[in-house]
């Protein structure tokens, strides 16, 4: 008898416990203890998060106020001056210009308005090389309202990257994210200075990630995204839901000049690397075959007779460079330099400006549709804007 007792309530338990459960599942509210705020979580890498659990009370909306909280401290506005010289309005005349050609200018004060992102406590900030390109005086107004004179360290035309030094104590340095990890659809910050109107932070999404514009930058891609940009945010920073850096806010795509919904950012772990050669060196030293190169098509890996697209196509080869003096020809794909495999224009561009000059490394080709491994002693890059190498 008692065992049948046991053996009921057993029973009776289970069906208890069963019913909770698809109650809490179908209709949570009517659990008690399943009253109260939900948490939104949003996946994150374990090595690096693009975005944090976000919790949304009922009744309130979602926030990103902590990400900007935390990064808008690091961020500042960037004013500096140059001396030009503007053409005297006589000189439109044909043949006044051709007899006093240019002496007649007047000279000018130009401001190159811009912001920039503090990277370390000794007073190092990253910005866009054409805010601070030939400039004469640089003042730096930090997020508490102090203006600092700034100097600068060193640029990167290439990349369109430099960097600045301020003497300041206080400075609160931003914290790198990994962009590497950004994918399509993550949530992104801009932050800077548009049109001088005072800090301003605007969001958008990652709308597309490895974006090649060719000689805008040729050594990296860009990350591509709807948060406004607009004059002024030049070298401000992109940051994840986190408030991490991911990128430095860097050009648009505008009929009109301002924004239209398409503005590019330079990838963070780019911008880190040349900051600190340009901190350690004053400039950055890049690799050179004296070849140009292109990505292969499927319309042109068909007319080639080449089985993919994999590598970069050689349609140019400087007479007497490494490329010429290690047996690189026209038509050659390059699909290795070094251990790196390469797959386009841009990682091809890349792994060879990452090899020290005076070093030769093993390159490997596709020649007629047979894959060759020649010896190259790599030069040294000029900076140039052309898509070359």
């Amino acid at each position: 008898m008692l065992r049948r007792l046991w053996l009921v309530l057993a029973q009776a338990v289970t069906v208890t416990l069963g019913a909770i459960f698809v109650v809490s599942l179908v209709k949570p509210e009517w659990v008690p203890w399943q009253a109260g705020p939900s948490v939104v979580a949003i996946r994150e890498s374990s090595s690096a998060p693009a975005a944090t659990a976000i919790p949304a009370a009922q009744g309130r909306a979602v926030s990103f106020s902590e990400a900007a909280r935390k990064a808008v401290v690091s961020v500042v506005n960037i004013s500096a001056t140059k001396q030009v010289r503007r053409r005297n309005p006589m000189l439109d005349d044909p043949v006044l210009r051709r007899f006093f050609g240019e002496r007649f200018s007047v000279p000018e004060t130009q401001l190159s308005l811009g912001s920039g992102v503090i990277v370390s406590r000794e007073g190092f900030l990253l910005t866009n090389s054409h805010v601070v390109e030939g400039v004469t005086e640089i003042q730096v107004t930090l997020n508490d309202g102090r203006t600092v004179p700034g100097r600068i360290v060193g640029s990167d035309p290439e990349t369109d990257l430099a960097v600045v030094r301020i003497a300041a104590q206080g400075l609160t340095p931003i914290t790198f994210g990994q962009s590497d990890q950004l994918r399509v659809g993550d949530v992104v910050l801009a932050i800077g200075d548009p049109f001088s109107v005072g800090q301003t932070v605007t969001m958008g999404i990652v709308s597309a990630v490895g974006r090649d514009i060719g000689a805008a930058n040729p050594f990296g891609s860009f990350i591509q995204t709807d948060a406004a940009i607009n004059p002024g945010n030049s070298g401000g920073a992109l940051v994840d839901a986190n408030g991490n850096l991911v990128g430095i806010n860097t050009l648009i795509y505008s009929r009109s000049g301002g924004y239209q919904g398409i503005g590019f950012a330079i990838p963070a772990g780019l911008a880190r690397r040349v900051m600190e050669q340009i901190i350690e060196t004053g400039g950055v030293i890049r690799g050179w075959f004296g070849v140009e190169v292109a990505n292969i098509t499927p319309e042109l890996a068909e007319s080639l007779g080449l089985s993919g697209t994999r590598g970069a196509i050689v349609g140019g080869i400087e007479r007497g460079s490494p490329a010429d003096r290690g047996g690189i020809r026209l038509g050659d794909v390059i699909v290795a330099v070094g251990e790196r495999q390469v797959a386009d224009l841009t990682s091809t561009l890349n792994a060879i400006a990452d090899v020290p000059p005076g070093k030769t490394v093993p390159v490997k080709v596709v020649r007629r549709n047979q894959e060759v491994t020649l010896s190259v002693t790599v030069g040294r890059r000029k900076p140039r804007a052309a898509e070359e190498e």
